[in-house]
C-alpha cells in the first residue's frame, strides 16, 4: 500500500496552516503581539524570505525562487511517497506528508500575498527565536520523522540486530 495514503495528513496541515494565518490576519495588526506564556507570544509578522528570514531583503526575486523550489520539492515528495510502504515505513511516510503539507502551505502564502505569514514567537527573556507558523512546524516535525526513520533503518540493516 502506497505512501499516498498519508496525503490526507498533508491536506490537514495545509487547512490548519491557512486557517490559522487567516485568523491572525483578521485579528491582528501587522507587528501586533500578545503574550500568551512567559516564553510564547502571538505576533503577526510577514516573511518575504525563507527560514529565519533568509534573503528577506533580496528585492523580490526570492519569492519566485522559493515558490519554485518548494513546488519542485513537493513534486519530488509526491513521487517518493508513491514508492513508500504506508505501514512498514510509517515514520518516513508521515514525515514526508508533513513536509509536503508545510511546503505547500507556505507556497500558498507566497502566491497569494508575496510573503509568508508568521505568528508563533518563542523567546527566553529578551532572546527571540525567529517567528514561524504551522507550516514551518510541520516541516520541522516532518524532518524529525524522516531522521527517525533513517536511524531505525540503519539499526535494522545492522547484522545481528533485530528491528
Amino acid at each position: 500500500m502506497s505512501g499516498w495514503r498519508w496525503l490526507p495528513l498533508s491536506a490537514l496541515i495545509i487547512a490548519i496552516d491557512q486557517a490559522s494565518k487567516v485568523w491572525v490576519e483578521r485579528r491582528f495588526e501587522l507587528y501586533e503581539s500578545i503574550p500568551l506564556l512567559p516564553v510564547f507570544d502571538l505576533t503577526y509578522l510577514r516573511n518575504t524570505g525563507a527560514a529565519f528570514s533568509f534573503l528577506a531583503g533580496a528585492g523580490g526575486w526570492q519569492r519566485w525562487f522559493f515558490t519554485l523550489l518548494a513546488l519542485g520539492v513537493s513534486v519530488g515528495i509526491i513521487v517518493w511517497l508513491r514508492g513508500v510502504h504506508a505501514r512498514a515505513q510509517a515514520w518516513l511516510a508521515a514525515g514526508l506528508a508533513l513536509i509536503l503539507g508545510g511546503a505547500l502551505g507556505n507556497v500558498i502564502d507566497r502566491l497569494h500575498h508575496g510573503y509568508v505569514i508568521d505568528f508563533v514567537h518563542v523567546h527566553w527573556q529578551e532572546h527571540y527565536f525567529p517567528a514561524f507558523n504551522v507550516a514551518d512546524a510541520a516541516i520541522t516535525v516532518g524532518a524529525a520523522c524522516v531522521i527517525i526513520d533513517a536511524l531505525l533503518e540503519t539499526r535494522r540493516a545492522r547484522p545481528g540486530k533485530a528491528a
